[in-house]
């Protein structure tokens, strides 16, 4: 046998092994696609574990603890902005770009970076790749069955709402970071740094994330209007989600082609943005320690700064310690909330509640169905809004309760890191730095839990889904 022939074979058996790989893969993917995009963001974050603990990635060049690392990671896949160590600090160079990557990639939510990994697999955009991108615009696509109703991206816009994805990201961040750029050269900032800092500041408002790269934070900027209004932008622009910059890129301002997902999630959106910012208002503005010490219109922008870095931003002007206990409370409230579905933000989505106000709304006025801008909403998306929010509350109930064991912290801290944590907003009470280990891992396991969604976690976990051919004797038990 000559060596030709048996490098012939070996190639043939290389060629072999890779297409079962490819084949086990494409087949994992079609048969659980939540299961497959809960793999590809657990694997994302044990690598970037590893690059966070090699000592290239610390300042000082000593391998980071491995709790700290994880934590890290996880807080930069899942752009929550939390962090154990002085993230200023404590990273090198190589470091803050692996941030920097880490919370664009995780930007693009679980079950459109699956597609897209996907689609390298597959080399082409198929239905399987289309159902799992489609997923991510609606947590019902990642259950198996069909789904009779009209979704927020039908299945044909899913290649374009990819590019979308994708375009927006670059498009966005480089504007941001264009307009910032002279912001940070008023206040100082060395024209070389600012070449890097403007792009992070545009990423880490666009991801939601809110990690800032100088060690002053924002302080530097407190009284530069311009600068923390487009850090506001990019976080409302990054909040509102894909499907929806999909529509206004598409129709712009013409609202009558807008789709109902859109005019509830803009709506919500801003509601709440007026709202938690008079109530900020209203709740702060006698404590010295924070609004009560500033004039009208400065404590003015601050509540407006502070409701919208609460819904998912992550950035902060005043220390949120210094907060009063109600507006904690009203924090935590917002956080759970979040932002829009299939956004860089965290939460339950302004769209679950949105849907269940419209549904508490039709019950009071005796309606036999929940209707919105002359539109149907189908009580199969109701039970799923249900669903988001009990499984939800669960999470944060058990991680409130374990932390506070652990820890014997204030329960109202416990609760607003918590919350923060597993809506991937960013903002803490100064608890997060000073958490051991046990209630490091606990904290951890629960950002990944509010980024990876809880109806996509649900469905992961789910062993089978069953048909059921009949249907069952109707009794009304008592509610209320």
């Amino acid at each position: 046998m000559t060596d030709d022939s048996v490098a012939v074979r070996v190639r043939r058996r290389l060629a072999d092994a890779g297409t079962a790989v490819g084949h086990g893969a494409r087949e994992f993917a079609m048969s659980s696609p939540s299961r497959f995009a809960v793999l590809i963001f657990s694997a994302l974050i044990l690598v970037f574990t590893a690059l966070f603990s090699l000592p290239a990635a610390s300042a000082t060049g000593e391998r980071t603890p491995f709790a700290d690392a994880l934590f890290t990671a996880v807080s930069t896949i899942c752009v929550t902005g939390l962090s154990t160590v002085d993230m200023a600090t404590h990273w090198s160079a190589f470091g803050h770009v692996l941030v920097y990557i880490g919370v664009n990639v995780g930007a693009m939510g679980v079950l459109t970076l699956a597609s897209i990994l996907g689609l390298v697999i597959s080399k082409r955009l198929g239905l399987r790749a289309k159902l799992l991108a489609a997923g991510d615009t609606n947590p019902m696509r990642a259950h198996r069955g069909p789904v009779n109703e009209g979704q927020t991206v039908r299945l044909g816009e899913v290649g374009q709402l990819l590019s979308t994805v994708a375009l927006s990201t670059l498009v966005i961040e480089a504007v941001l970071a264009i307009l910032i750029y002279p912001s940070l050269l008023i206040n100082g900032v060395h024209p070389v740094t600012a070449l890097w800092e403007a792009p992070f500041y545009s990423a880490m408002a666009f991801t939601n994330t809110g990690f800032t790269p100088n060690a002053g934070g924002l302080t530097p900027f407190a009284g530069d209007y311009f600068f923390l209004t487009m850090l506001m932008v990019g976080v409302f622009l990054g909040s509102i989600g894909f499907p929806v910059i999909f529509t206004l890129w598409r129709h712009h301002l013409h609202v009558r082609r807008w789709s109902l997902h859109t005019k509830l999630t803009l709506i919500t959106t801003v509601i709440l943005f007026f709202v938690g910012a008079a109530v900020f208002l209203l709740l702060e503005y006698a404590n010295p320690r924070t609004f009560g010490s500033m004039d009208a219109w400065n404590s003015t922008f601050q509540a407006f700064f502070l409701s919208a870095m609460t819904r998912s931003g992550g950035f902060s002007l005043i220390d949120i310690g210094d907060l009063n206990g109600s507006s904690l409370v009203v924090g935590s409230m917002l956080m759970f909330v979040g932002g829009g579905s299939a956004s860089t933000a965290g939460g339950i989505k302004v769209t679950t509640l949105a849907v269940l106000a419209l549904a508490v709304w039709s019950e009071a006025k005796g309606r036999p169905a929940v209707q919105a801008f002359g539109r149907r909403i189908p009580s199969d998306v109701q039970r799923v809004a249900l669903s988001v929010v009990a499984w939800g509350s669960t999470i944060v109930a058990i991680s409130t309760v374990t932390i506070g064991q652990i820890t014997q912290a204030p329960i109202e801290e416990v609760l607003f890191d918590v919350i923060s944590g597993f809506a991937t907003v960013g903002l803490s009470t100064g608890l997060t730095a000073t958490l051991p280990d046990p209630a490091v891992y606990v904290l951890a396991l629960t950002m990944f839990m509010g980024r990876v969604g809880t109806v996509t976690l649900a469905a992961a976990v789910a062993a089978t889904n069953r048909s059921q051919h009949y249907a069952l004797p109707v009794e009304r038990p008592i509610v209320g």
